[in-house]
């Protein structure tokens, strides 16, 4: 589990073919990896992935096949990456609770300053539009947001200077693709409620 509060800006310098799938080099910049060991979990860009080797301030994960089809950023050699250390349960958390299993892929409709912020404008798909709610917590490539207004499948946020500048939203423009993961919450009152529906139709 993660809290979307992103720790450190990574970059990804190298990428080697799998047989199905990635593997990457990532240069963590100032990420203090001192806990760190083989086999913990590090959200890159709101992608849970595992650590598999490292050397020095680079670590190495693999990313299957299936992971690449529903995601973005990760086949970009060079990309910047926000990155985030699994949660341990002495942490404060700073954000919301975050799985690191994105839920689809946004689009970015405008990222524009207003004043000292910015406001980035994202469409999300169909699939997952529906559980973005106005002044809940969504997941932007691992950073923890608030919705600040919902119109049909488009959401806006409100960006502080702080955000744009320590994570890789700075790089956005009308037309990127995003990672979104939705609040962990939302999914469970959807699956609650569907199930209360099918007890009620099998009582009939």
């Amino acid at each position: 589990m993660f809290s979307g509060i992103v720790a450190a800006c990574g970059r990804i310098e190298r990428i080697e073919p799998l047989a199905d799938g990635l593997r990457l080099t990532v240069d963590t910049g100032t990420l203090d990896l001192a806990d760190v060991q083989i086999g913990d979990s590090i959200a890159n860009s709101g992608v849970c992935l595992t650590v598999i080797a490292r050397d020095g301030q680079r670590v190495n994960f693999d990313v299957s096949r299936e992971t690449l089809n529903c995601t973005v950023g990760l086949d970009q050699q060079g990309g910047e990456v926000n990155l985030e250390k699994a949660l341990t349960l002495a942490d404060r958390l700073g954000g919301h609770l975050v799985t690191g299993h994105v839920d689809g892929v946004g689009e970015v409709r405008k990222f524009e300053p207003v004043g000292e912020s910015h406001e980035l404008v994202i469409r999300a798909p169909g699939s997952i539009a529906g559980y973005i709610a106005r002044k809940g917590s969504v997941t932007v490539n691992g950073v923890s947001l608030t919705v600040n207004r919902v119109e049909g499948a488009d959401f806006s946020i409100n960006l502080i200077p702080h955000t744009v500048a320590v994570t890789n939203l700075k790089h956005l423009k009308a037309g990127s693709k995003v990672n979104l993961e939705i609040d962990l919450i939302a999914r469970y009152v959807e699956r609650m409620l569907a199930w209360r529906e099918e007890e009620a139709k099998v009582a009939r």
